[in-house]
């Protein structure tokens, strides 16, 4: 069984979904094939993009997610860590990270985990203990 989780992080920390304030990041963990990101950055712009798979693609249903633009969402992503955390991000590197809109194309990582702890710590955000290496392989 893989991981389930929500994981929200706002004005330097993560914190519940009710104390979130602008900007703002979400990670929505599923059964560690499928993250979801969520982010606001102060204003109207804001975003949804996926590590791993994309539902569309894991569930081979169209219907099960919208289209993803990931060149926009990777800049916005890197906009989004400038504003949040105020380090500055080669939207490239995190266009690299993304789940791609193609069913013949796999993940880097087996564990979708992985790919949440490399997005962090690309952009600033410290990994919650629950996504540590160490949480998940059960080491110390």
């Amino acid at each position: 069984m893989g991981l389930f989780g929500t994981f929200t992080y706002s004005d330097g920390a993560w914190t519940t979904p009710d104390a979130r304030r602008e900007p703002y990041l979400v990670v929505d963990v599923h059964d560690s094939d499928i993250a979801t990101i969520d982010y606001r950055p102060t204003g109207d712009a804001g975003g949804r993009c996926y590590l791993g798979f994309q539902p569309r693609v894991y569930f081979e249903d169209p219907t099960a997610s919208a289209p993803v633009d990931n060149d926009a969402e990777a800049h916005g992503l890197a906009h989004w860590a400038l504003l949040a955390t105020g380090r500055e991000v080669d939207p490239q590197d995190v266009a690299a990270l993304l789940a791609p809109d193609d069913e013949d194309d796999e993940p880097e990582d087996l564990f979708v985990e992985e790919t949440v702890r490399r997005l962090l710590e690309l952009t600033g955000v410290p990994v919650p203990e629950e996504l540590a290496e160490e949480a998940l392989t059960g080491e110390e």
